[in-house]
C-alpha cells in the first residue's frame, strides 16, 4: 500500500525530532526543513532508517531567497532543497536545508550517502555559488572556464558581466564589457476607458 504524503510526513518527523524545523503538504508534497547542523546525520537517517528508506536522491538544486514573497521573507537567503525517493516504501520526500551565512552560503556534501550528488552539487555551486565542504571535486560544471559570478543569484545582471566573441585580428576567442544596450520589451497595450466592462 502506498503511504499518504501526511503519513510520510508524520514518519520523518517522527524519526527526525528536532532535527526537523518546519514541516508542511504542499499539493500532496511532504516537505521538511532540516537544520543545518543536523544535516549529514538527518540524510543519514532518511536513508537508513527500515521505517523512512529513502535510498534515493532523484535531485538536489539551490535556491535563492532574496526577494521572496514580495520583500516579506525574513529567513536566510540560500537554500539546498534535495528531492528523495523511497522505493521501498513508495513514498517522496523534499528537503530543505539553509545555508547560514548569505554571503558565503555553505552546506555540507551529502556525497558520501547518495554519490549522485555530485553533479547536482557541483551545478548548485556553480550557478548559485553554495559551497559544499566534503565534496571531492567541487568546480564549476556549466558555466566557461573564467566565468564570474553565480548566474542564476537573483543580484546577477541578466545581460551578465561580460560578453565573448572571437576577435579577428588576434585570431582568438576575446572578452569585453557587456555592449548590450538595456532596452525595455513590454508592449504598451492602450485601451479605452471601461474597454471589457461588461458591455
Amino acid at each position: 500500500m502506498v503511504p499518504s504524503p501526511a503519513a510520510i510526513l508524520e514518519s520523518v518527523v517522527g524519526a527526525l525530532g528536532e532535527a526537523v524545523t518546519a514541516s508542511e503538504l504542499v499539493r500532496d508534497q511532504a516537505i521538511v526543513s532540516i537544520r543545518l547542523a543536523d544535516w549529514i546525520a538527518a540524510a543519514r537517517r532518511l536513508r537508513d532508517d527500515p521505517a523512512l528508506r529513502f535510498e534515493q536522491l532523484i535531485d538536489l538544486c539551490g535556491v535563492d531567497y532574496r526577494d521572496f514573497g514580495a520583500g516579506r521573507w525574513t529567513g536566510p537567503r540560500f537554500a539546498v532543497v534535495a528531492h528523495l525517493l523511497s522505493i521501498e516504501h513508495n513514498a517522496r520526500l523534499r528537503v530543505k536545508v539553509f545555508a547560514a551565512d548569505d554571503d558565503f552560503p555553505s552546506i555540507d556534501s551529502v556525497i558520501d550517502i547518495w554519490s549522485c550528488a555530485n553533479w547536482y552539487e557541483r551545478e548548485t555551486f556553480d550557478l548559485f555559488g553554495i559551497v559544499f565542504p566534503g565534496h571531492p571535486d567541487l568546480r564549476r560544471l556549466l558555466t566557461d572556464y573564467g566565468f564570474i559570478g553565480h548566474p542564476f543569484r537573483k543580484d546577477f545582471p541578466v545581460s551578465g558581466y561580460v560578453e565573448m566573441r572571437y576577435d579577428p585580428e588576434q585570431q582568438r576567442v576575446i572578452y569585453q564589457p557587456v555592449s548590450i544596450e538595456p532596452r525595455e520589451i513590454v508592449p504598451r497595450v492602450v485601451r479605452e476607458a471601461g474597454y471589457g466592462a461588461g458591455r
